[in-house]
């Protein structure tokens, strides 16, 4: 049977943060059950298509999945359960800002089975914050942390940002002190990326500047050794985690490499998959994704829904089959990602050709630049490497 990760996209959010550029805003109520009832459509719709698949993680992501009820993720959830083969130790992360949940809708989160917190924090600063457009303050996230550990969970992750605009290293290291002092499982940590269309971007002269590259990479030398000092190894470029604590679900997205054995399929607006060699992302259009899973007067657990695989084809775009070679590039860059390297022997066993023959030349330049190294059968990157990965991991593209 094949392993499979399973992402569900909610797109609404209090208030759109001012560096994000994800699908998501703002909605009124009637709006967010709309979605949600095309959203279970669409789970049981798609259905027939894995029945030979077994479900080993799933990912609730946003905008801010943890605006809906408790009960409403308990009915995703539910419908996931009825349709398809669910593992018995999945991994189940619903990612939650400080600002939509108390005590109580912790713990009913709990019961339907959320086992695992991503909890948008991104600073211990509440200028930063404000400055962030985040809809919390550090003392918000506090309750929020310590509700959930009294409910009962023992898997949380912690996002953070650093070169933020007027950001210095000091601030930075104040964040990552107080966020280690509470001990998560994991803590992702991104450097901010301004991207098009954002209103960072958009209004970038009215901000302060954001740190040279050399006060970003000191930012980013800090990170590793302040977590690391307090036990957490980094096992992917922004991520850390307490041992047996990393993100399964993310290691489907990088290590999908180890090719042939886990997809991994998504649901909702502008999610995408990969399932074997073919690739699709749904429509990003609101109105057409409600318009298809509203349009046929059916019982939601209708049995009918899932033997009728062609309706949902009609919210699929830019489906694309995967080549060998386009394969084979996923492979590198994205399993490079990982501090555990790639293995020549699985890209041999997934593509029956050998990795040196392939991409011989730019690893043999990296590895004499001292930006990749090998061990026996696995190469990876060098912390010079991880410095400047981009370049890096775009030369197997």
């Amino acid at each position: 049977m094949r392993s499979m990760g399973v992402y569900i996209h909610i797109p609404f959010c209090v208030r759109k943060c001012v560096y994000c550029d994800f699908l998501s805003g703002p909605a009124t109520r009637q709006r967010q059950q709309a979605y949600l009832e095309a959203l279970l459509r669409e789970i049981v719709w798609e259905s027939g298509h894995y029945t030979d698949y077994i479900v080993k993680t799933i990912f609730i992501g946003g905008g801010t999945p943890s605006i809906l009820e408790a009960e409403e993720i308990a009915k995703i959830l539910d419908c996931l359960r009825a349709h398809y083969q669910i593992d018995a130790d999945v991994e189940i992360t619903l990612e939650m800002n400080p600002g939509t949940a108390d005590q109580e809708k912790l713990l009913k989160l709990k019961r339907a089975g959320i086992n695992r917190l991503s909890i948008g924090l991104q600073s211990a600063d509440n200028d930063e914050l404000k400055l962030l457009g985040r809809i919390h303050t550090y003392e918000d996230f506090l309750r929020t942390y310590y509700q959930a550990r009294e409910d009962g969970v023992s898997n949380i992750n912690i996002d953070l940002i650093s070169a933020l605009p007027g950001q210095h290293l000091d601030r930075w290291v104040r964040t990552l002190e107080k966020v280690v002092a509470l001990q998560p499982e994991h803590i992702s940590a991104y450097s901010l990326i301004i991207e098009e269309g954002t209103q960072l971007h958009d209004n970038r002269d009215a901000w302060a500047p954001v740190p040279e590259e050399e006060e970003d990479r000191l930012m980013y030398q800090e990170t590793k050794r302040i977590l690391a000092d307090h036990g957490y190894r980094r096992y992917e470029i922004s991520n850390y985690a307490k041992p047996g604590y990393e993100c399964r679900h993310n290691r489907i997205y990088w290590q999908r490499g180890v090719w042939h054995t886990a997809d991994f399929v998504g649901f909702g607006l502008g999610a995408n998959s990969t399932v074997g060699d073919r690739r699709w992302e749904n429509t990003k259009n609101m109105e057409r994704y409600l318009s298809v899973f509203q349009e046929r007067n059916v019982g939601l657990y209708d049995s009918r829904l899932a033997e009728n695989r062609s309706v949902g084809e009609s919210v699929k775009e830019d489906a694309i089959r995967l080549f060998d070679m386009e394969q084979m590039a996923e492979f590198m860059f994205l399993g490079l990602r990982m501090m555990e390297g790639v293995s020549k022997r699985e890209f041999t066993a997934s593509f029956e050709e050998d990795m040196d023959e392939i991409y011989g030349d730019a690893l043999q330049k990296w590895i004499q630049m001292g930006l990749m190294a090998q061990d026996g059968d696995t190469v990876m990157l060098t912390d010079a490497g991880i410095d400047v990965s981009n370049t890096v991991l775009s030369s197997f593209v």
